[in-house]
């Protein structure tokens, strides 16, 4: 496996900034995420370090070699796509000894049948070896394009947002199957997705990108408690931080307050006459959120189970000082 480090790398594709000094440091065998909107960069970045894009300025290094101007074949990382890119013509099992065929790195036949063997019954497609690719579902075909890269036992795996076609019960299937691979082998990976539910559940660090530049690096729950922005704040959470004027919490904080970022899990039920009177908009019974109005602003509640009031029904909130974070005019966080 290898170390990544990512220094100052800008890429343009024509008038479009994609990467503005990205600076990245992957530990050897991390689990490591980049999370952000479409347009971030995300992809860009992944595509940098595996050798298809060469940046137009900055270094990458890989165990401390520098591999800017190495070829991708050079660099040995294996690429796992958004869409299952597989040969619909061969069978699963020559899917997946396709690579170990390559002529740069060809390797006895018995020893291609042992490995396709072991990583079909990891992934739990031992049974499907002599179907055709076509014939298998989505997820079973994303299974086999994700063996298709563990077969290799390469450097660096770089995974482009693999489940994201996939429906949710799958990807949730996929995502433990993923962590529990990676426990095992002990892989680099690196990992792009837009969905926090699976930078958080996968991670070990996750960087935040928004218009190609790093905005926050940390364990996904340094970037949850301590977010640097209300840009970052909003990235993480389910459902999304509330974002409060200051002047509701008049005498409470001194300038530069000008925002409270609250999430909704520490947001609590008051008693009539205490908090802050709100309107309820939707309430869910299953997931106890529940979204109300105060003053024209939306507030969005984590409750107790079977605290689930009707939808235009009067309720109080309260926000204790002790769970609160505190942003500046320009968004910026006043505890970092």
């Amino acid at each position: 496996m290898a170390s990544i480090s990512l220094q100052g790398i800008h890429k343009r594709f024509g008038a479009l900034a994609a990467l503005s000094d990205l600076q990245l440091q992957i530990a050897d065998g991390e689990f490591f995420v980049l999370l952000g909107p479409s347009g971030a960069g995300k992809t860009t970045t992944l595509r940098v370090i595996a050798g298809l894009e060469q940046p137009d300025a900055g270094v990458v290094r890989m165990d401390g070699e520098d591999v800017t101007a190495a070829a991708p074949a050079q660099r040995d990382c294996a690429f796992v796509f958004q869409q299952y890119s597989l040969y619909p013509h061969l069978s699963v099992y020559d899917n997946l000894a396709f690579p170990l065929r390559a002529p740069m790195r060809r390797i006895p036949e018995d020893e291609v049948r042992r490995r396709v063997e072991r990583i079909a019954a990891t992934l739990h497609i031992e049974s499907k070896l002599r179907s055709k690719a076509t014939a298998l579902s989505g997820g079973e075909m994303q299974r086999v394009a994700i063996g298709r890269a563990l077969v290799r036992a390469p450097r660096v795996y770089l995974m482009d947002e693999p489940l994201s076609s996939l429906d949710a019960k799958l990807r949730e299937e996929l995502r433990v199957e993923l962590k529990r691979l990676h426990r095992q082998s002990g892989a680099t990976v690196v990992y792009v997705t837009h969905d926090q539910v699976e930078a958080t559940t996968l991670a070990d660090r996750i960087a935040i990108l928004e218009q190609g530049r790093i905005q926050q690096v940390g364990t996904p729950a340094q970037i949850y408690e301590a977010p640097v922005s209300v840009q970052v704040a909003q990235r993480l959470g389910s459902p999304a931080i509330n974002v409060l004027p200051a002047g509701w919490f008049a005498g409470q904080h001194s300038a530069p307050v000008a925002s409270i970022g609250i999430r909704p899990e520490d947001v609590e039920l008051a008693a009539e006459g205490e908090g802050f009177a709100c309107t309820v908009l939707e309430s869910s019974l299953l997931q106890h959120h529940v979204v109300a109005e105060h003053a024209g602003i939306e507030v969005r509640a984590h409750l107790l189970p079977g605290a689930a009031p009707a939808p235009r029904s009067r309720i109080h909130l309260r926000f204790p000082p002790g769970r609160r974070l505190l942003f500046d005019g320009a968004g910026r966080s006043l505890h970092a």
